[in-house]
């Protein structure tokens, strides 16, 4: 799809501002997408981080020195550097080597650190089995150090690459560990990510209302933590809880201040997720026309980050919008757009979908 379709967008979205009081034609008709799975957050040792995302603070100065030790260090940066220009294969054969060189000088420190970075690469690259053996090593060794906070993330990441793999149970065994530590060491902080956590696992087994509690419980920390990133994501994760057991009121409040909270700390990520929610919450309390005005926003930032997946959904929302209004013509215009951006991503899944999606507005035009 080019670009000038794209920009004709907003200007339908203003137009329909005006008909939100238009009746569905159908119970069912407003087509929403759920806002995809949230990654649980992932904090290694000694810095704060949210997600998978990382940055490489590599420990050079814990007494041990020698040739194969710098060899070692540099694997590590070599292999940082890949993984931010996106090249995980490259980032993990080079702290594949990291880590052998780390065990014959004798580095645990080191090697727990790039167990956690391996870890992280393998889950990003779908390869959970090879995740989750890395940080269970990664685990292994900060117990063996009786490094505390090693344990809280090593565990959260764990946690958080065997929810990736659907392993909700052992998910939630690896939080609540993470979480009986944190206590026990009184570090408010993981015990915050910890409990966020548990919320996602609880949500990810259908288990809303325990969700909706165990975030509660971490917003009481995370609020207090200078940390906004991690704030937002947990505000988020208790939104779409509430989302999920039909309190778009109350999900709207709590996507507000995400939204908020993303935008004062440029989080990206949790704007996309909270412009989203507003735009879901909104629509299912039936004002069509301010779910539209935030679908604006969402539509505004994606074109300016160049998120093409994120356009797609601005144009699938848009269209599910003005079918749920009758406005039959523009819905069938947008969900045409949007089948072509997504053969152009190469989701033929998502393009199904819109497919299927439009053959309903067309056969609800040829019924009137």
């Amino acid at each position: 799809m080019n670009r000038c379709c794209l920009s004709t967008v907003t200007i339908r979205l203003k137009a329909i501002a005006s008909a939100c009081g238009v009746v569905a034609i159908v119970s069912n008709a407003l087509v929403v997408i759920a806002s995809p799975v949230a990654l649980s957050q992932v904090i290694p040792g000694g810095s704060q981080r949210s997600n998978l995302e990382q940055q490489l603070d590599i420990p050079l100065n814990n007494g041990i020195q020698g040739e194969e030790r710098d060899q070692a260090d540099l694997l590590l940066r070599v292999g940082g550097q890949a993984q931010r220009q996106g090249n995980l294969e490259k980032a993990i054969a080079n702290w594949l080597q990291a880590i052998d060189l780390y065990q014959r000088v004798g580095d645990t420190e080191a090697l727990g650190l790039t167990y956690d970075y391996l870890g992280v690469a393998y889950a990003k690259s779908g390869l959970y089995q090879q995740a989750e053996d890395a940080l269970r090593r990664r685990v292994g060794i900060a117990r063996t150090r009786q490094d505390f906070q090693g344990q809280i993330y090593g565990l959260n990441n764990l946690g958080t690459v065997l929810l990736q793999a659907r392993n909700v149970q052992a998910a939630r065994v690896s939080f609540t560990e993470a979480l009986r530590i944190a206590r026990s060491v009184k570090n408010r902080e993981a015990e915050g990510l910890s409990l966020s956590n548990l919320g996602l696992a609880a949500a990810a087994g259908g288990n809303y209302l325990e969700a909706i509690k165990h975030n509660a419980a971490a917003l009481n920390l995370r609020s207090f933590s200078g940390n906004p990133l991690g704030e937002a994501n947990t505000r988020n994760n208790l939104a779409d809880a509430y989302r999920a057991v039909n309190l778009p009121k109350e999900a709207l409040l709590s996507y507000q201040s995400a939204l908020s909270l993303a935008q004062g700390s440029g989080d990206i990520a949790n704007q996309y997720r909270g412009l989203r929610g507003l735009t879901q919450s909104y629509s299912a309390l039936g004002e069509y026309g301010a779910a539209l005005k935030v679908l604006e926003q969402h539509l505004a930032l994606s074109q300016k980050e160049k998120n093409r997946a994120e356009e797609l959904i601005s144009l699938r929302l848009a269209a599910g919008i003005y079918k749920a209004t009758g406005n039959l013509a523009n819905a069938r215009r947008l969900y045409e757009e949007a089948i072509a951006l997504a053969g152009a991503l190469g989701d033929m899944q998502e393009q199904a979908l819109l497919r299927n999606d439009l053959a309903q507005v067309i056969y609800y035009q040829r019924s009137n």
